[in-house]
């Protein structure tokens, strides 16, 4: 696609989407599993209601957009790609205990839902009149993200247990982190701030 050929800012923002959204199906993906066998073994109901820890994320809404207003997108950015990375670091490290999936699951949907809506008011800006091109460009990686984390999460799961699943989510968010890094050197990265 032309678009994501010209515009470099469309595609680091479309790599942050996929790598967080990855990293939030693979960690979903596996949860279920966690949760169902010992120390836990909670029901099905006991498991959904993890979910409603979610409204974190929600809540992080404002803060996201108050920081894109101010022009701190790009800080802001690295702050939710270490949220993600750190989640999974947590959940990992101490899988037994639930007050740090609970800790861990607040993080997570911090970073995926900050990230998110920095990314929107990132790209919304680059050309107003292509914003059904930029949204199915972004929203078709975003989703493409999203597959292969569950998928290969599923995957390890299998083989490697909760540590493997949480490598892998890791793994993802550091990666969008590590990229966020180049933004700082690259010619490719444009100024965010509204304008």
């Amino acid at each position: 696609m032309a678009l994501m050929r010209d515009e470099p800012l469309l595609r680091r923002r479309i790599f942050y989407g996929a790598m967080g959204f990855a990293a939030f199906s693979a960690f979903w993906t596996t949860l279920p599993f966690l949760l169902a066998q010992p120390p836990y073994s909670y029901s099905d109901s006991m498991i959904g209601l993890f979910g409603l820890l979610g409204v974190a994320g929600a809540l992080c809404a404002n803060f996201a957009g108050n920081l894109h207003d101010r022009g701190l997108s790009r800080k802001g950015t690295g702050l939710f790609l270490g949220l993600i990375a750190l989640s999974f670091l947590v959940m990992g490290l101490f899988a037994d205990q639930l007050t740090a999936l609970v800790v861990g699951v607040i993080l997570l949907d911090l970073g995926v839902q900050g990230n998110q809506i920095l990314n929107q008011s990132a790209i919304y800006q680059i050309r107003p009149e292509a914003r059904s091109r930029i949204t199915t460009a972004h929203m078709t990686c975003y989703f493409l993200g999203g597959a292969v984390g569950s998928a290969g999460a599923a995957l390890l799961f299998e083989r490697t247990g909760w540590v493997g699943a949480c490598g892998l989510g890791g793994a993802l968010g550091l990666a969008g982190l590590l990229f966020w890094l180049t933004e700082w050197r690259s010619d490719a990265a444009v100024q965010e701030t509204p304008s």
